[in-house]
């Protein structure tokens, strides 16, 4: 079929589907590009709400991925704060909120993830916040800077790295901040006991209290306004403002409702390396999609930034028919305070057996690297910049390394990357 009689529609107005969007107009598609998203707002990137937007360090117009006038030249149509309510693959076809239906010939579900809620007496009460869209961040940025005047005080669910980048945000306003989290430390899902005290002690010497090893169980207040919170071991601490930062849930029900096969045990749409669902005429990116990944051998849903920037545009490749092998070694950012750390890689608790650090952990100047036995799984840069690229090398080559010189400073990191043997 010639391109400019084919429709390709794309569900999620978030970074993925505006990367996919550029990418089909970059690679020569002619045919009409939809872009359906249930904000008002154009697509935006979301690392800068917890960030730089949120902390007072960037504008709003910074966040968004295009300029105003970018959609109309590459003719996108936007369909902006009509969400996709029902999808018929055997018609090829999405329904919006307004009833309106509109075919397809290809689809992108983009449509990312929502943050979990907190299920307990008092979430109602203004003063309970969620951090996932612009709106949140506008809002959350206005209360944290009146916390700061008033010397009131931010109670955050989670010490992981939402909670704790608001939390850094919120110290730089001058308000207070207790974070309150069931695990033994900060990120423990992700950097485990090994170096969670790293991220607790930083955060402890700009002033944010921590009550580990417990949850919330209660938001109290008066007059509709939050008061206080109440954890599982019967503590009452003072609150002004209380922020869920329990992790999302990624956004499948168009999939469900359209019989389209889930992932088990990440959640998220089920994907193919070439992120094609069990429907040949669908694919999926970004936070919803969980991929069947070729250098990892399992299925893995990434909900961070790197991911929605390169699985859209790959999404729209494989849409054109171009071979694409979707293997992109996971990877995130963050800023807190003075520390800016970049992490690649995977190894969730129970994966790895040994912990190895380069640098200085005392001075928050180190690589760290977790393996198991003799192959890296997952590396850790902390203020130490431009080794990312070795990192991943030596993850996606699976080859042993020397794990003492793996700890040496002295050695290069490229110098540990053997060659992956031929099959």
């Amino acid at each position: 079929m010639v391109d400019a009689h084919r429709t390709f529609v794309i569900v999620g107005g978030g970074l993925a589907g505006a990367k996919a969007a550029e990418t089909l107009r970059s690679e020569g598609f002619t045919g009409r590009v939809i872009l359906i998203g249930d904000e008002r707002d154009r697509p935006y990137e979301r690392p800068p709400l917890s960030k730089a937007f949120l902390a007072g360090e960037a504008d709003r117009e910074s966040v968004f991925v295009h300029e105003p006038g970018w959609y109309a030249a590459a003719d996108v149509e936007l369909h902006l704060g009509q969400p996709a309510v029902a999808l018929d693959p055997a018609a090829r076809s999405v329904r919006l909120g307004d009833g309106t239906r509109i075919h397809y010939d290809k689809l992108l579900l983009a449509t990312g993830a929502e943050p979990r809620r907190l299920e307990m007496p008092g979430t109602d009460l203004a003063g309970v916040h969620h951090l996932r869209r612009l709106a949140h961040a506008e809002r959350l940025r206005g209360t944290l800077a009146a916390l700061g005047r008033e010397h009131g005080r931010l109670v955050i669910a989670g010490a992981g790295w939402i909670g704790l980048e608001v939390a850094a945000a919120a110290r730089g306003y001058g308000a207070e901040v207790t974070v309150v989290e069931p695990a033994p430390g900060p990120l423990h899902s992700v950097v485990g006991p090994e170096l969670g005290a790293v991220f607790a002690d930083l955060h402890r010497e700009h002033g944010v209290e921590f009550r580990f090893g417990a949850g919330l169980t209660e938001i109290g207040g008066r007059g509709g306004m939050v008061e206080y919170v109440r954890t599982d071991d019967g503590e009452e601490l003072s609150a002004q403002q209380v922020l869920a930062a329990i992790g999302a849930a990624p956004r499948t029900a168009l999939a469900e409702s359209a019989g389209l096969d889930l992932a088990g045990g990440t959640g998220g749409i089920a994907v193919d390396a070439e992120l094609r669902t069990s429907d040949p005429h669908i694919h999926a990116a970004g936070d919803t999609a969980s991929v069947a990944h070729p250098v990892l051998g399992r299925p893995l849903r990434v909900e961070h930034w790197a991911n929605a920037l390169n699985s859209g545009p790959a999404a729209a490749r494989a849409m054109l028919g171009e071979e694409v092998r979707y293997d992109r070694v996971p990877y995130f950012f963050s800023d807190q305070y003075d520390v800016g750390l970049e992490y690649s890689g995977y190894a969730p608790p129970g994966s790895y057996d040994q912990v190895v650090c380069r640098g200085d952990i005392g001075k928050r100047e180190f690589v760290a690297f977790w393996l198991r036995g003799d192959r890296v799984l997952a590396g850790l840069n902390v203020n130490v910049w431009d080794v990312v690229a070795p990192v991943q090398a030596l993850i996606r080559a699976g080859t042993p390394v020397d794990p003492e010189a793996l700890g040496d400073p002295g050695v290069p990191l490229e110098t540990l990357t053997a060659p992956v043997a031929e099959a």
